[in-house]
């Protein structure tokens, strides 16, 4: 692990100095080199993620689709999607907006001395403390995506935003980033300050974030895998499949009303617990009920962009 981590430290220090400072200081933005080092992991995990995206994901897809891919435009509005957020975009949106105001209030609850809960102090007498802490943060923030994601689908205003995702019909790796932006700065928010309420270290942070993708853009994929008997212990392909699955994943026994299945994120156990769980339905098409009826969530990103706030005002 200490390899793979100065293998990356090295990359970024690299991928800066090459590129994002020269480029910061033409920009006369040389007071700002620390948050563009820190965009720059971000940006450096982003690539990683796409190249594993296109290496084992794509061929997983090629070895056993679950359907033939006959909506590529879809499919490319979704790559859209995915190369916005993971090539960090989107990041330095929340950097100009509303990342300065967490930052602001992290550093008056400082000057308060509240500091985080630091869960890793818990269990003091244990050798591998960053090991331990990584752990418990994972469960932790995976608790509260299963909890974000449950509420996406009982809270009708926020189904509206959550819609877009949902909206694809023709389900790929590509479709885990398909989000209506202002859903993407909620949750934003919602992990800024659960980080900052448990003293989460940033290079923590980052690699929760990183392997949380990388497990819902697999669990998106096209391809027929399920785990088998280790299927409650990572959300597989199939298991999520089902969420997206026209009138039942999402809806509650497959009556149009809010509700549904399978909404964990990396580990089934949450479902399984609270009695979301659902392992014996077959595959079948994705999408949303009224979308058979007609209605029109849009084809391209703005389009549903759009059709997303006019979903909320409740004008479409």
């Amino acid at each position: 692990m200490d390899t793979l981590t100065d293998i990356f430290g090295q990359a970024q220090q690299w991928l800066f100095e090459a590129l994002l400072q020269p480029l910061m200081f033409h920009l006369g933005l040389g007071n700002l080199l620390a948050d563009g080092y820190r965009a720059t992991g971000w940006l450096l995990v982003g690539l990683l993620q796409i190249a594993l995206m296109l290496t084992l994901m794509r061929a997983l897809e090629r070895w056993r689709p679950v359907e033939a891919i006959t909506d590529r435009a879809a499919v490319r509005t979704d790559v859209v999607y995915t190369l916005i957020h993971r090539l960090g975009l989107v990041r330095v949106v929340l950097f100009l907006t509303i990342d300065p105001v967490w930052d602001t209030l992290a550093g008056r609850l400082h000057l308060a001395g509240l500091n985080g809960l630091q869960l890793d102090g818990l269990w003091p007498g244990v050798t591998d403390q960053a090991g331990l802490s990584f752990v418990l943060y994972l469960l932790l923030f995976d608790f509260v995506d299963y909890v974000y994601h449950r509420s996406q689908h009982s809270l009708g205003w926020w189904w509206q935003l959550h819609a877009v995702h949902h909206s694809q019909r023709q389900m790929t790796l590509w479709t885990d980033n398909r989000n209506h932006l202002l859903d993407d700065l909620l949750r934003d928010s919602v992990f800024v300050l659960l980080a900052l309420a448990v003293g989460v270290a940033p290079g923590q942070f980052v690699a929760i974030v990183a392997i949380t993708q990388l497990v819902e853009s697999l669990s998106h994929a096209n391809v027929r895998l399920g785990f088998g008997p280790l299927r409650w212990l990572l959300v597989s392909p199939t298991y999520h499949r089902l969420h997206h699955a026209v009138g039942l994943g999402h809806e509650s026994a497959g009556q149009g009303s809010l509700g549904g299945h399978n909404f964990a994120v990396l580990f089934p156990i949450w479902d399984i617990l609270f009695g979301t769980a659902r392992f014996d339905a077959a595959t079948q098409p994705t999408g949303i009920r009224d979308q058979l009826d007609g209605r029109d969530y849009g084809r391209g990103f703005w389009a549903q962009q759009w059709l997303g706030f006019k979903r909320l005002a409740g004008k479409a």
